[in-house]
């Protein structure tokens, strides 16, 4: 493009995708009659109000992406920038051109990809009309929360992720901690905390890293048939399992269509790609195309149709297999140099062979409060178990602490281990 085109305007909302793709979103209506370039995609220029420029990608036309077609816009999305630009005053210069405006497949397309990956890797078979696609894994909390009813008393585990419970809590849904054993959620807890629906996450639980055994699986189910209760079972890093052979999903070994089965590609491709995804057993799946189909989806069609390529081209099982080998070798090291170092006298790991974290019990006598803020003085910050916990913690969280792994630079490892000695001996 030889003529450089700028475009000057006030930021106006949309259907905030900029928020639920992880990245913002700037959108402005062209002046009617103004002089522009093709419509398309192109690389941009962002200037912000204090003068910075930050690099776009910029589609100029009538929003392809979105389900509306009319007025003249310059949709961008921000590159290595997060903030509210609602309101202000932006200029957006169009750089290069790098493609032609065009509508992609809608969510069905999506939808299809996931229920045959679903078929083929988890022996899910899932028709993919009970498949729900949102942006991120909060956004189906709060649908389901609508689908299943204010009277419906929600069951999470305790200690557990506390965004769930906050999610359902907001949502005036009554949600209910309940204790852990060694197995994750027994059933006769959900009874005496009379649960209607238990959210649990059988495949790696967070933050403990139990795994539900299958026999423990089959008494939820029974308790689900009997009790005519629901279970969400939220999947989220399951493909990670580094030892031994899968457990079947909840959903795949459901006969009484009790279960919702929930999963995200933020774990497993980027923490940016806001994409979830729940199976709706058929009487749900009807119950939400009734009253709850009149919400948009959450993610634009163009991150639909780039994932759906994506998972249809096989290129989303080579990256798990790549991944799983490389989170494998990342963990092993870290457990290597844990246990050949003088730290590991002082500690006992646990629940390491599945997932992108595990636990690490430490034998001192400071208390996690001290341990942490001396850690922290030294440049490693470490994450407490008991933090997890609704009410207090029990004598398990005691100095216990999740070590997570994924993004573990290992050059540093030696000395974060050091550090740690170091304050425990003192």
């Amino acid at each position: 493009m030889k003529e450089q085109f700028s475009f000057t305007g006030r930021v106006i909302e949309g259907h905030h995708l900029g928020h639920t793709l992880g990245f913002p979103t700037a959108n402005i209506v062209v002046t009617p009659g103004e002089r522009v370039p093709a419509f398309g995609v192109y690389a941009a220029w962002v200037t912000l109000p204090d003068g910075t420029h930050r690099a776009a990608v910029t589609n100029l036309g009538v929003r392809p992406t979105v389900e509306e077609a009319g007025a003249l816009w310059v949709e961008s999305y921000l590159l290595d920038f997060s903030g509210d630009l609602y309101g202000q005053e932006l200029t957006v210069t169009l750089c290069h051109f790098l493609r032609p405006e065009r509508r992609f497949p809608d969510v069905e397309a999506l939808r299809q990809a996931i229920a045959r990956d679903l078929r083929e890797y988890k022996g899910m078979a899932v028709p993919p009309e009970q498949i729900v696609v949102g942006a991120g894994a909060e956004y189906l909390y709060l649908l389901l929360a609508q689908l299943l009813g204010r009277e419906a008393v929600f069951a999470v585990e305790d200690p557990g992720y506390p965004k769930i419970r906050q999610v359902y809590g907001k949502c005036g849904a009554a949600c209910r901690p309940v204790p852990l054993d060694g197995q994750g959620v027994p059933p006769e807890a959900l009874e005496a905390a009379g649960a209607s629906v238990v959210h649990l996450s059988p495949a790696h639980h967070y933050p403990t890293g139990l795994v539900t055994p299958i026999g423990r699986r089959q008494a939820l189910l029974r308790w689900a048939e009997k009790a005519g209760g629901i279970i969400i079972e939220d999947d989220y890093d399951s493909e990670f399992r580094l030892t031994g052979k899968p457990i079947p999903s909840l959903q795949s070994m459901d006969i009484t269509q009790k279960v919702i089965y929930i999963n995200t590609f933020t774990k497993s491709l980027s923490s940016t790609m806001r994409i979830s995804y729940m199976v709706l057993p058929p009487k749900l799946a009807n119950r939400f195309l009734e009253r709850l189909s009149f919400y948009s989806c959450t993610v634009s069609n163009f991150e639909q149709y780039a994932l759906m390529r994506f998972i249809n081209e096989g290129c989303f099982e080579k990256h798990i297999n790549r991944m799983r080998n490389f989170y494998h070798k990342q963990r092993d090291s870290l457990l290597d140099a844990i246990k050949n170092s003088p730290l590991a006298s002082y500690v006992t790991i646990m629940e390491e062979d599945s997932g992108l974290h595990f636990l690490l019990k430490v034998n001192t006598e400071l208390s996690d409060e001290e341990l942490m803020q001396r850690a922290l003085q030294k440049g490693v910050k470490l994450n407490s178990l008991s933090a997890y916990y609704h009410d207090s913690p029990d004598d398990f969280a005691a100095h216990t602490f999740i070590i997570n792994y994924s993004y573990l630079n290992t050059t540093g490892v030696e000395d974060a281990i050091k550090v740690l000695y170091d304050v425990i001996k003192k």
